[in-house]
């Protein structure tokens, strides 16, 4: 059954509001349900106007300013709460040292583990509140035994599970996503906003990175690391051209090569590989990202660890589809087999295991295996 406090007894509540429109209406439904709710703002930056500005829905001064204006409308008490280092820390080293490291992070997803269910639950229970509540599309389950399951929202259109992968059964037990069990559109929950008088009814939704000002993820790296000429490579090593920095690519990556040459075949090259030990990235046909098994670290289960080999369906982008796979854990790693190749798995990248509509746990993509190799 879905876990609804509100048929138990009132919770204090404390309502992370970003400053978009899903966060708001969480935050008034979670009032309205009868829990003491407060709203809080996170400011993650020490220097705000750095944060992307406009449509966004998450850290800058006006997305501040918009969350209180909601907070009033609801009538709940706001504060602004300062994580700015933490989130520097957590995310954005992260985010640097991963594309430094030739892998390909998820900032929102580690903000999620870092910031809004570690850094921002650890201080809420110390303030005596109950819960967390924010305005993920997801579902928390308590079942006949006590225990909690996180599973997909209501809406698979909606559904933002896989950035909650990394949560715990202990994060689980104080989470809140009254969005979860909605079956409407986005267009239904605008209108809930505009009906209940929240002015961040018609604000776009936030997309991107938010702390990369001008949404220019390669000049971001570029001034943090620096530049860095290195060979564009084919399979058997021939150069095919230079690069400014190894970070700047992804595997799968198709545009921005600037290579000149042709392929043999005339079909379009992507990125098969990025060295940073040699600062070469490598380049081939399509044919050559499918992907047969990876290896994940750093695993983290919603609930009890699974034992044994098991069948599951898998994900590995946030706004992607599922795949079939077995997986077991194997010295503390997670190795997956795909039942089909995949295309285009990179290093870093979050894999999120379900069961049916359960988030088993979430991994972090370590190695991967060509489809063509013997992954046996």
């Amino acid at each position: 059954m879905t876990d609804t406090p509100q048929r138990t007894r009132p919770l204090r509540v404390l309502a992370a509001m970003s400053g978009g429109v899903d966060s708001a209406v969480a935050a008034a439904r979670a009032a309205e349900a009868g829990h003491d709710v407060t709203g809080v703002h996170l400011a993650l930056s020490a220097n705000p106007q750095s944060f992307r500005t406009g449509a966004r829905g998450c850290c800058t001064i006006e997305d501040s300013r918009d969350a209180r204006r909601a907070a009033d409308v609801i009538g709940i008490p706001f504060y602004v709460w300062d994580l700015a280092d933490r989130f520097r820390e957590d995310v954005v080293e992260d985010f640097v040292a991963e594309y430094e490291a030739g892998r390909t992070p998820n900032p929102c997803l580690r903000c999620n583990e870092k910031i809004k269910f570690a850094a921002l639950l650890d201080k809420a229970l110390a303030l005596g509140f109950d819960a967390v509540c924010t305005g993920h599309y997801a579902q928390v389950i308590l079942r006949e035994d006590g225990t909690r399951e996180l599973h997909r929202a209501s809406d698979m259109a909606k559904d933002q599970s896989y950035v909650l992968g990394v949560l715990d059964d202990r994060q689980l037990a104080h989470a809140m996503f009254p969005l979860g069990d909605t079956v409407t559109t986005k267009e239904e929950i605008r209108a809930e906003a505009e009906r209940r008088g929240l002015a961040v009814a018609k604000k776009p939704d936030s997309h991107d990175i938010c702390f990369i000002a001008d949404g220019d993820t390669q000049g971001f790296l570029a001034n943090r690391i620096g530049r860095a000429e290195g060979d564009i490579v084919d399979e058997s090593g021939t150069k095919l051209g230079t690069h400014e920095g190894a970070y700047g690519f992804t595997i799968g990556q198709r545009k921005g090569l600037r290579i000149g040459t042709p392929a043999p075949d005339g079909k379009p090259r992507y990125v098969l590989d990025i060295s940073p030990v040699t600062n070469t990235v490598t380049v081939g046909p399509a044919a050559s990202l499918d992907v047969g098994a990876l290896t994940a670290v750093k695993p983290r289960w919603c609930g009890a660890a699974p034992t044994g080999a098991g069948t599951y369906t898998a994900q590995l982008r946030a706004h992607g589809g599922e795949t079939e796979v077995t997986a077991e854990v194997v010295d503390g790693e997670l190795r997956v087999r795909f039942a089909e190749p995949v295309r285009g798995v990179a290093p870093g990248q979050a894999i999120v295991l379900y069961d049916g509509t359960r988030v088993v746990g979430s991994a972090t993509i370590a190695s991967t295996v060509r489809a063509t190799a013997d992954v046996a």
